[in-house]
């Protein structure tokens, strides 16, 4: 792992066919936009490593499930998970999403410390009396 790098964060991105997943993910890690890209065929994979309050973070960035959005919005809710929605198109809340979800998790060490590899991963959208990040948990931007 490089040296000044805190940890690496595995990412699934998941959403309905066609909404931008693969869009969303070239938005954040290149900065670009076609939307003419055709539909993934497999998997789609990038790296990006990013700076949260201070912490660098290298994200390991996969999109290859297709959920429609309720499905979504309903399984991040029963287990207290983040549901961001961004827009890969105008760029709205994209960079948020990302820092947001990497502000939790280093928020909360047991869930990236090396004890607790190849576990799964619960977070709470906000906890008692905090402010909630940027995006505040539930953030569509749509």
């Amino acid at each position: 792992m490089d040296e000044d790098v805190l940890t690496t964060l595995k990412i699934l991105i998941i959403g309905e066919s066609g909404v931008g997943k693969s869009s969303l993910l070239l938005r954040f890690t290149d900065d670009t936009f076609d939307p003419e890209l055709a539909a993934t065929i497999g998997v789609d994979f990038k790296v990006k490593t990013i700076s949260v309050d201070g912490n660098k973070a290298k994200l390991a960035i996969w999109e290859n499930r297709e959920v429609d959005r309720n499905e979504g919005l309903k399984f991040a809710r029963k287990h207290s998970m983040l549901f961001i929605e961004a827009s890969a198109k105008t760029c709205d809340g994209v960079q948020c999403a990302f820092e947001e979800l990497v502000e939790k998790i280093i928020q909360t060490p047991g869930l990236w410390e090396s004890e607790n590899q190849n576990k799964g991963v619960k977070l709470s959208h906000r906890e008692e009396g905090h402010g909630g990040g940027a995006c505040g948990g539930y953030c569509s931007v749509l």
